[in-house]
């Protein structure tokens, strides 16, 4: 059998087993949604508070008050804080590094799963269109072996086949809109870890002599 043959034979499957195989990513993408919308609500605390006690607290070199006021929160910017303040003792270069590690590590939990919503959204609709690429292909075959259906067989067959680029559409256009929601969320939560980072230096920093 040459390869066309064998091609051709799969292509006759038509579309069903695509539009199952969208189902099935459409529910992903939004378990995915909900997974991230309550890891990323904790990630919204206000941290102004939060910074102007813990300054407050470690220029008066107050460590355990300040661990004592970090061990009741959550959320990234406490977490990269609560690093820095572990080792607030060991001077400026110290403590950079290590929010710094804490950041990258905070990075990485704020953006999980993020790339399975890119992913849908950009291939989603290529998924949907091969669907109905192949059920194009199988009305057109149907059709050669059965001419006396004429042309209402085929849209018949074309219009079904459209269906999957349909829902590829319904799966990729909740999964961009999510990804870019999250993405901004994450990004205003590394906007308040950074701040509060450099509160922390601040405060490790000496004081300027009073003249």
């Amino acid at each position: 059998m040459h390869l066309t043959q064998r091609i051709l034979g799969f292509t006759l499957l038509g579309s069903e087993w695509v539009l199952w195989l969208l189902v099935g990513l459409s529910v992903l993408s939004v378990t995915v949604m909900v997974e991230r919308g309550l890891s990323l609500r904790g990630a919204a605390a206000d941290v102004e508070v939060l910074g102007r006690e813990l300054v407050g607290r470690l220029r008066e070199r107050d460590l355990p008050g300040a661990r004592a006021l970090l061990a009741g929160r959550r959320g990234p910017a406490a977490a990269v804080a609560a690093a820095g303040v572990a080792v607030f003792d060991r001077g400026g270069d110290v403590i950079a590094e290590t929010m710094a590690s804490a950041k990258a590590r905070v990075r990485v939990e704020l953006e999980r799963n993020l790339g399975v919503l890119g992913t849908l959204g950009n291939n989603a609709p290529f998924i949907g269109l091969f669907g109905t690429v192949l059920g194009i292909i199988k009305a057109f075959a149907d059709l050669s072996r059965n001419q006396t259906g004429g042309a209402s067989a085929v849209m018949s067959g074309i219009s079904e086949a459209l269906v999957a680029t349909a829902v590829g559409l319904m799966v990729a256009i909740p999964a961009v809109v999510a990804y870019n929601f999250f993405q901004g969320r994450v990004r205003k939560a590394l906007g308040r870890v950074d701040g509060i980072a450099h509160l922390v230096l601040s405060a490790a920093a000496p004081a300027a002599p009073r003249v």
